[in-house]
């Protein structure tokens, strides 16, 4: 870990130094400032003046009361010293690096910035703020004739004529103005954090989309300014450590049309589970965040991510349950496959990336390596953010009153029963989502999906890439058993501008006659979810209370072929649960400045599978079983036949935001979680757990415990 930081900051400070222009005895900023530090003799000056005034003070002071050491003199040494400094928001000098041939240079140049006098700071629209510099001094140092004849041509100093300026020399470096705020990036999902501007974003008559996620800045920014509550978490810190602590991207570059920024990713946890034999749970994420933007239509993200961790009991044993072919032990739920780690822990790396092009105001094309959400709940019935991250190609368009996505997914499938040559299954989706604000308050939403496979050497399908919505027709046009289509809407309603409600209806394989006969067919494959959101709650501001029932009917996510179900990475991409379930979820969500705090209740039922040999029934909850296999009955079909199951799940947190560029968050979590089956079996049987964690996590994507 000392070291990964070590080399962070060396990077850092060679995009700085390398960034300044060097010259003989010569002095340049680290970005252009709006107005230069002043020292007394610079009083009532402006602009260029100014800037010089600032230069020649410097040097003068430098060069006034440099003493280059006796044995140097004695050796006629010849060289330079090279400063990277910054005068801080109070006005005081402050080195930053030294880069010098013995330590007796270093420590004289530390000596003299350390005797300079305090001066009014530069300024940034008004506001004190902290500037850079190098400056670079010859030794032996120059006559007092040559330093007279400098002071009183300050313009030429900058402009040294023995080391003509290049064209890599002009490059122009600005102040770093957060420019990612004002961008097309896809601000990283997180429920905890996007309720922060939820309220903002829901307000009657505003015309967005808030349904398809995630959100890019320059969404959100029209309706909640970023920038504005960014600039208001800022401590008043002058020192490089402290700013990079609390404030700022580690290393962060602006110039003419692009930007870039480089983070250090942490989710260090350490935890104690009661239904485990272990001491102790922990993570332990080290991952690196690279973002940028090139000119006003390239946008883009990628990170890394290095893992170990061990967990309560019910999530390894969740874990272990869904495990790939190959030998691996377990899929860690939401990040991918894991090896084993020592005797008791899992390894796993994960990776995501997304690059967006946006040619007009009305399209924006996304490739990525990641997961989408589509709802305003804290679930998704048609597209959920629970499963692995997978490659995805996303067209966003949006006019008038209507924001239209497409998506199409590559997904795996990683059973043994498709693993072929110690190769995983490939299959493909493609999501189409039309949403239209009909008036200031009513949303509704139209969604379809089909999943199909490589079979015959299909491929991805050309049909499919059709982006007209609802081709359930092309689904049969080439073989009605060839793709698993689900068909769903959604709705929002407007009460005012304080209380949302909305809902989702997802049909999968529907059958009317059957709805008709009112027998409650196997065949009846649909959920639904209804919730209501409540901003600034009891006048408590910035206070979110929120309530949601999902209700889904066994069968659903689940096909005649397993390997076209709705599900990647033996996970479902809809409701984490699957089917045969009905669930109620209580959450309240609450911050005032960088202190957080975040409680979820969940109640459900779930009808699982007994897995016995006297009882080896598809009761409808595992969508890794083909719905014509051993059905228990086609008649007479209810949520939570089978194992009837009771879950309960408490969700606790809060803590304190550290630095809001990267959500890095200092926190305390409980956890209580009863699972109470009718029957005990091998694989599904009573377990009442308690995990209380701390820990410290950058929070850019959802990390769901509730199982």
């Amino acid at each position: 870990m000392n070291k990964f930081f070590l080399a962070l900051v060396l990077i850092f400070l060679f995009l700085n130094v390398s960034a300044q222009q060097n010259g003989n005895s010569s002095i340049k900023p680290g970005f252009t400032a709006e107005v230069f530090p002043i020292f007394p003799n610079c009083e009532n000056l402006e602009n260029k003046n100014l800037e010089n005034c600032f230069y020649k003070e410097v040097q003068d002071f430098v060069f006034g009361n440099f003493q280059i050491p006796e044995s140097l003199k004695e050796k006629k040494y010849k060289g330079e010293v090279k400063v990277l400094f910054e005068v801080d928001a109070t006005g005081e000098f402050k080195i930053i690096y030294v880069s010098a041939a013995s330590d007796e240079l270093s420590k004289e140049a530390k000596r003299v910035f350390g005797n300079f006098p305090k001066i009014k700071p530069s300024t940034y629209n008004g506001k004190p703020t902290y500037s850079k510099y190098t400056i670079s001094i010859d030794i032996p140092l120059k006559n007092s004739e040559q330093i007279a004849a400098e002071a009183l041509a300050a313009a030429e100093i900058l402009k040294p004529i023995e080391k003509p300026m290049t064209e890599l020399d002009s490059i122009v470096y600005k102040k770093y103005n957060n420019p990612e705020f004002d961008s097309r990036l896809n601000i990283p999902f997180s429920h905890s954090y996007y309720a922060q501007f939820d309220g903002a974003m829901n307000q009657v008559g505003s015309n967005n989309h808030t349904a398809s996620k995630p959100y890019t800045y320059e969404e959100v920014s029209k309706y909640y300014n970023l920038k504005a509550v960014n600039q208001s978490l800022q401590k008043n810190v002058s020192s490089w450590l402290g700013r990079k602590w609390w404030n700022e991207n580690m290393v962060q570059i602006q110039g003419e049309g692009y930007w870039f920024s480089l983070n250090p990713i942490v989710d260090l946890q350490l935890g104690k589970a009661s239904d485990i034999d272990a001491s102790y749970t922990y993570v332990n994420t080290r991952a690196l965040n690279f973002r940028g933007g090139l000119g006003k239509q390239i946008n883009f993200t990628t990170t890394f991510f290095e893992s170990q961790g061990r967990f309560a009991g019910y999530f390894n044993d969740y874990a272990e349950s869904i495990k790939p072919s190959g030998g691996n032990p377990a899929i860690i739920p939401g990040i991918g496959i894991a090896k084993g780690f020592k005797t008791d822990a899992y390894d796993f790396p994960l990776a995501e990336a997304n690059i967006t092009y946006t040619p007009s105001k009305i399209f924006d094309l996304q490739l990525g390596y990641g997961r989408n959400f589509i709802g305003d709940g804290y679930r998704s019935l048609l597209e959920g953010d629970g499963a692995s991250p997978y490659p995805y190609f996303k067209i966003n368009t949006k006019f008038w009153k209507i924001k239209y996505t497409n998506t199409y997914m590559w997904l795996k499938d990683v059973r043994p029963d498709v693993t072929v040559d110690r190769t995983y299954a490939t299959k493909f989706m493609a999501n189409h989502y039309l949403s239209w604000n009909v008036s200031n308050r009513l949303n509704l939403g139209f969604f379809e999906s089909v999943v199909w496979t490589d079979t015959n050497n299909r491929g991805f399908d050309i049909n499919f890439v059709n982006p007209i919505i609802f081709y359930r027709a092309v689904e049969f046009g080439s073989s009605s058993r060839s793709g698993n289509a689900l068909l769903g809407i959604t709705g929002k309603y407007k009460w005012n501008n304080s209380i949302n409600l909305y809902s989702q209806f997802l049909i999968d394989e529907f059958s009317v006659s059957d709805v008709g006969a009112g027998n409650q067919s196997w065949k009846n494959k649909f959920g639904f979810q209804l919730g209501a959101k409540y901003f600034n709650a009891f006048n408590v501001k910035d206070l979110l209370v929120q309530v949601e029932f999902n209700h889904v009917r066994p069968y659903v996510y689940s096909h005649s072929a397993v390997i076209t179900n709705y599900g990647h990475n033996n996970q479902s991409i809809g409701h984490q649960w699957g089917g045969n379930f009905k669930e109620l979820i209580l959450i309240g969500r609450y911050h005032k400045g960088r202190i957080f705090g975040d409680a979820k209740f969940t109640m459900g039922t779930r009808g699982l599978d007994f897995d016995t040999a006297k009882d080896s029934y598809n009761y409808g909850g595992n969508i890794y079983k083909s719905y014509d296999d051993n059905r228990p009955y086609d008649t007479g079909v209810k949520v939570g036949q089978g194992n009837k199951t009771s879950v309960f799940i408490a969700d606790i947190q809060g803590g304190y935001l550290i630095n809001p560029m990267t959500n890095l968050k200092l926190f305390g979590s409980l956890i209580y979680r009863n699972f109470d089956p009718t029957q005990e079996t091998a694989a599904t049987f009573k377990q009442s757990t308690t995990w209380f964690s701390i820990g410290l996590r950058s929070d850019i994507f959802n990390w769901y415990f509730d199982y």
